[in-house]
């Protein structure tokens, strides 16, 4: 019966993503963006209920995916879809191109699994983390309606995410084998100033954590590099 635990959990990943896609096609950005997050926890403790119970499987592994597939590929793509419809510059056809983001993002996932160097930590940015800066998007332009709405701007956003979603940029996991300070310094970090950004900006804190997010990463592993040298 344990086994069963963590694909039920990665199954209501997949749940949560296919509501916020009926919310994210409705327009309801901001509601759609709520269900992102509960996939993301649902998404963070299938894997760590898997190896609390000692019960990983190449079907774990593959469910997971697909479940990523529609919670952080489908589902930012929508967004970025109805985002373009409402922009400044847009046309009959151009929204489609928010679903570029879907593409580079199943190109990510499949990269994922078959690639032997990212068992513990990301080649790539993970689809969650480019998940969340999109779907923070919609709040934030509720404050700044002329920012978000800019058609350059949101063209921009789809081509640097597709880019860092398949480069070979090393990015740190968030995920924890255990809570010493030792092994997850830079990871308490982050999460020690993300919490301090988030609380004073709220989502327009977003695109700062993702920008730390890939400068710490890249920081982290130069230093690894330099001292293994």
């Amino acid at each position: 019966m344990k086994r069963h635990i963590p694909n039920a959990i990665t199954c209501a990943n997949l749940f949560s993503g296919c509501i916020g896609i009926v919310f994210a096609f409705k327009g309801e950005l901001e509601t759609a963006a709520y269900f992102v997050i509960l996939s993301g926890i649902f998404d963070f403790f299938d894997g760590m209920v898997a190896r609390l119970l000692n019960v990983k499987s190449a079907i774990g592994k593959d469910l997971d995916s697909l479940a990523d597939m529609v919670s952080f590929g489908f589902l930012p793509g929508v967004i970025m879809f109805q985002l373009l419809k409402v922009s400044d510059y847009s046309s009959e056809y151009l929204p489609y191109l928010g679903f570029l983001i879907t593409v580079f993002s199943a190109l990510r996932l499949a990269k994922f699994n078959n690639d032997l160097r990212q068992t513990d930590d990301f080649i790539g940015l993970n689809t969650p983390m480019n998940t969340l800066f999109i779907c923070s998007l919609p709040f934030i332009a509720t404050d700044y309606p002329q920012v978000i709405g800019s058609t350059i701007l949101l063209i921009a956003i789809i081509a640097i995410t597709s880019f860092l979603l398949v480069s070979e940029i090393k990015i740190f996991s968030l995920k924890f084998s255990d809570l010493s300070w030792a092994k997850n310094k830079i990871k308490f970090i982050f999460l020690m100033l993300s919490a301090i950004l988030i609380a004073v900006l709220q989502f327009a804190a977003i695109p700062f954590v993702l920008v730390l997010y890939i400068a710490l990463s890249i920081l982290h592993f130069r230093g690894i590099a330099r001292n293994a040298g």
